[in-house]
């Protein structure tokens, strides 16, 4: 006959194994910092082997997921697992303050990643500061946000902690598509008005300059500038009706031009986003090719990366390129040990499975060493790991 156990024991053998499974998901929570790298078990390197590799693909984040984590933990236990949200459909990027900036027009805002406290969130301001069509934004050494509206037809400008600070823009003939601050000055590139405009970077945002003067007939004049890059000594413009990078001094006086229309390489089909390096190597982003190309400062073509999306490390339909130099720590594990990096180069892709590229620009270590069990490719994937990602930063 079996003896009756009483309540109180019941209550307390109850306590005892909440505790325990309290403890299980404790560090089940704990363990949350493992990762399973960029999700693939080759290693891709541009140029391929046996070509010296000056780019690595290090990972890509597509969602809040990615930058979270998917594993549950003790407080998703007992709130629930947050909703995964996703990056629709980027264009602009931009770093600074530790945060990475990617203007989602599918959202009429922006997806932020805070890599330091390893947090996804999106920026969707109201009232003076409402986005329609978000296309490029810029942070400033203040943490100031700066974003090209191409349907509001103004650049709005938030503080570090995205309260509404201004907009500026022409009333009429004018649709930014690109913004870059440099020397307390705001530059940016009008479409409909085929120029570069400047700004002040104060209160008073006073139009300063804007060049090059409108002849159609000129080719130095600008067709459809779309992107810009500041340097302290230049100003680089996509023209996109142009098929080329123009580059003029900070007075508006023409410079040169890199690339034309054709399916070679070193040419052009539909050129977006441009970046340049601390050693003048110019970045296009070419939404046609989906790869990207690197130029030294006399316009020769060094290299190219990318390509039509088939795997990890490909592109599709990308759209801006942004270097930075002041965030390696947090991508320094995906680098194979064979190489140091240099900086991280940021890719956008409007469409395809991976919406934010995330690239190292390396060179092999002083003491080389052997590239492990990892087996180097270029752009191209034998195998791919299907498995969940654990949290990035």
């Amino acid at each position: 006959m079996c003896k009756k156990i009483p309540a109180s024991i019941h209550l307390n053998m109850t306590l005892n194994n909440l505790l325990i499974l309290f403890s299980a998901l404790l560090l089940i929570s704990c363990a949350r910092n493992i990762t399973t790298g960029s999700g693939t078990d080759d290693l891709v390197i541009y140029p391929s082997p046996p070509d010296t590799a000056r780019i690595q693909f290090l990972t890509r984040i597509s969602s809040s997921h990615d930058v979270t984590g998917s594993h549950k933990s003790f407080s998703q236990f007992i709130m629930g697992k947050e909703e995964e949200r996703f990056i629709n459909k980027p264009y602009g990027v931009a770093v600074g303050k530790g945060k990475i900036y990617i203007c989602d027009t599918y959202i009429h805002g922006l997806d932020v990643i805070d890599m330091d406290k390893s947090k996804f969130t999106q920026f969707i301001p109201g009232g003076k500061g409402e986005l329609k069509v978000p296309i490029n934004c810029f942070v400033d050494e203040n943490g100031y946000l700066y974003i090209a509206d191409s349907e509001r037809k103004q650049v709005i400008i938030f503080d570090e902690e995205g309260k509404y600070v201004a907009c500026l823009g022409e009333a009429d003939n004018f649709r930014p598509t690109d913004v870059f601050v440099l020397d307390n000055k705001i530059w940016v590139s009008n479409l409909l008005g085929h120029q570069i405009v400047v700004y002040s970077n104060d209160s008073s945002h006073e139009l300063l300059n804007a060049f090059p003067e409108v002849n159609k007939d000129n080719p130095q004049s600008l067709f459809s500038p779309t992107n810009l890059f500041v340097t302290d000594t230049k100003v680089y413009v996509t023209d996109f009706g142009d098929f080329k990078i123009k580059s003029f001094s900070h007075a508006g006086e023409f410079v040169g031009a890199v690339g034309s229309y054709g399916q070679s390489i070193g040419q052009f089909s539909r050129p977006k986003g441009i970046a340049v390096d601390r050693d003048t190597n110019l970045f296009v982003v070419d939404a046609g090719f989906e790869n990207a190309q690197i130029f030294n400062k006399e316009g020769n073509l060094l290299m190219f990366f990318g390509g039509n999306y088939k795997g990890p490390g490909d592109m599709w339909l990308p759209a801006k390129v942004t270097l930075d130099y002041n965030n390696l720590k947090y991508f320094e594990k995906f680098v194979d040990p064979a190489y140091d990096l240099k900086y991280l180069v940021l890719v956008t892709n409007q469409f395809g499975p991976d919406k934010l590229n995330i690239y190292g620009a390396v060179e092999p270590r002083k003491s080389p060493q052997t590239l492990g069990t990892k087996k180097a490719v270029s752009g191209k994937r034998k195998k791919r790991n299907s498995g969940k990602q654990g949290p990035l930063f």
